[in-house]
């Protein structure tokens, strides 16, 4: 009788350890994934041109969310417009202003970059709700813009070439700042996944005109090729999947936390695996992007 209770104790020990296991590891997955996509975007790169690939991945990401039936759940008519919308500002739009901008500047920095995206989505809920942010907030985003300057200082220092790289990530952040404060009341309402398939819906249309005839000319090699299917189904699909279902788990704010993990790891993988060089400066600057924006997330 004892070693069947210390037997069944054991096997609840055990699965405790798994399902902490399990948490941490769906709370870590879409930040690993949306870190590596600026390595899948440079390998991607040698053989399609840059809105071949933002329509790759697009159609790639589109087709993983169809196979899941809460992304195909109706939302409400009256939310359409701003779905629609969605689809440039989201979706078409700063997917196509990252690989342009890496054709100037390395993936790393380009990963660095968006650790920006929660200051820039602060900024512009201050500025959608004309009100100020209080001084805990504000020291937080003082803090990852001057992180962001510090990225951004070596790459400008380099040639009109890099400064039109650092300009289009920019670009591509600030449009996701405006995304994420009109997603959020849509998701509410109708849930994420049906609203991110749409979206990318309508993002196919828009890029198509200048996505397809670069996918019709692209010069597949292996390793590309699996590099614009992972950016697609993980970056694209996958990541959206598991977000919503750790949003669903452990709330919103503590899920979102996933993407203090992409400038550490796209900065990891742009220099472990293809050798990109970054200025120190730059480094410290994405370590303050990210110590901003987890201030302002500690002081709401």
């Amino acid at each position: 009788m004892k070693s069947l209770t210390h037997a069944s104790s054991t096997a609840v020990a055990d699965g405790r350890r798994s399902s902490v296991a399990g948490d941490w590891l769906l709370l870590l997955l879409p930040g690993l994934i949306w870190g590596a996509s600026f390595l899948f975007i440079a390998e991607g790169l040698q053989s399609v041109g840059p809105h071949g690939l933002t329509l790759a991945r697009l159609l790639a990401g589109f087709a993983t969310l169809s196979i899941l039936p809460a992304a195909r759940r109706p939302i409400a008519r009256s939310d359409r417009r701003g779905t629609a919308l969605l689809g440039l500002i989201w979706m078409a739009f700063p997917l196509s202003m990252f690989p342009l901008a890496e054709q100037h500047v390395s993936s790393a920095l380009t990963g660095l970059l968006n650790g920006a995206n929660p200051l820039f989505t602060a900024l512009v809920a201050a500025w959608w709700t004309r009100t100020w942010p209080n001084g805990r907030v504000a020291l937080g985003l003082g803090i990852g813009l001057g992180g962001m300057m510090l990225i951004s200082g070596p790459s400008l220092g380099e040639g009109q070439s890099s400064a039109l790289g650092v300009g289009l990530t920019l670009a591509g952040v600030l449009s996701y700042g405006f995304a994420l404060n009109l997603a959020r009341p849509l998701q509410q309402r109708n849930g994420a996944l049906p609203i991110i398939w749409r979206a990318q819906a309508v993002a196919i249309v828009l890029t198509l005109p200048l996505g397809l005839p670069e996918l019709l000319n692209a010069q597949w090699t292996l390793r590309p090729a699996l590099a614009v299917l992972a950016l697609g189904a993980l970056g694209t699909g996958a990541a959206y999947a598991l977000l919503g279902q750790a949003a669903a788990r452990f709330g919103a704010t503590r899920a979102s936390a996933t993407t203090f993990l992409i400038p550490a790891v796209a900065l990891g993988l742009g220099v472990i695996v293809r050798g990109e060089v970054v200025a120190p400066l730059a480094v410290a600057g994405g370590v303050l992007c990210v110590v901003g924006a987890a201030w302002m997330r500690r002081a709401h």
